[in-house]
């Protein structure tokens, strides 16, 4: 899910280099969250017009999370 999630991260971005995705433990609900940092003039190409990527972003995660039967949640630092 990690590597997912970077690799669309940094097909986005202008600075690949600079795309950080950490991972938390599971809270008490088995939620994973997944917190994706990027560099600060490429915050606007993640989230896009009206959050529309970022929204994109999470639906493509939550759909492979269904495959894996895990609880995920991004959240885009």
């Amino acid at each position: 899910m990690k590597e997912l999630l970077t690799t669309i991260a940094k097909g986005l971005v202008t600075q690949p280099d600079a795309v950080v995705v950490t991972e938390d433990e599971p809270n008490e609900e088995g939620i994973i969250v997944y917190h994706l940092h990027v560099g600060d003039e490429d915050m606007g190409r993640v989230i896009g017009k009206q959050g529309r990527i970022a929204k994109a972003i999470r639906t493509v995660m939550r759909a492979a999370a269904v495959r894996k039967e895990v609880k995920i949640q991004v959240e885009i630092d």
